[in-house]
């Protein structure tokens, strides 16, 4: 039986997967980008998120309130994919792109923090496979969805969507707080 927080967690972050699996980053066609416009805001996302994980991962530590840090950093997820809908040129598009690495810094590390803190010692192995699995599973849902919503309604349409995923996952993993709040 997995506990609540981790529950909470998993909930969480497959809906954050589902929403970033839908794939922003190939919006840089639509506004007269090509595919190094692609390449470049796929390379801006992974410098500002490798960057600042190893930044935030540290001071993370050293802050009390985990929990909080992840809440923003999904919820700058969410900023950051309606901005998509303000995106009309690819250098606008590396701005998201860099907003949306700070998003994944400041949830990763302190997600991970979190999620091995409230695991169950038992069942490391397993909690992490879910967490691991499902992660891939939620955003080839996403890959797939993202695909069809473009294709049939554009782009505006698929970061409407993206962004009320991205703040229902905010809303999810925002119940830590309160359920570590009533453990004290």
């Amino acid at each position: 039986m997995i506990n609540r927080k981790i529950r909470i967690l998993l909930y969480g972050s497959n809906l954050w997967y589902l929403g970033a699996g839908l794939l922003g980053p190939l919006f840089a066609e639509s506004i007269g980008g090509d595919i190094l416009d692609i390449v470049w805001a796929w390379s801006v996302y992974l410098l500002v998120t490798g960057i600042l994980i190893i930044i935030i991962g540290n001071v993370s530590d050293e802050k009390k309130r985990k929990e909080k840090l992840m809440v923003i950093g999904f919820v700058i997820n969410a900023v950051f994919s309606f901005a998509y809908l303000l995106v009309s040129s690819p250098f606008h598009l590396l701005f998201v792109e860099a907003g949306l690495g700070v998003a994944v810094a400041l949830a990763t590390p302190t997600y991970d923090a979190l999620y091995s803190l409230y695991g169950d010692r038992k069942q490391k192995g397993y909690e992490w496979g879910l967490q691991d699995g499902e992660e891939y599973i939620f955003s080839a849902i996403g890959v797939i969805i993202g695909g069809f919503i473009v294709t049939y309604f554009g782009f505006r349409t698929l970061f409407v969507l993206m962004g009320i995923i991205q703040i229902i996952a905010a809303f999810s993993v925002a119940k830590i707080i309160v359920s570590t709040r009533q453990l004290k």
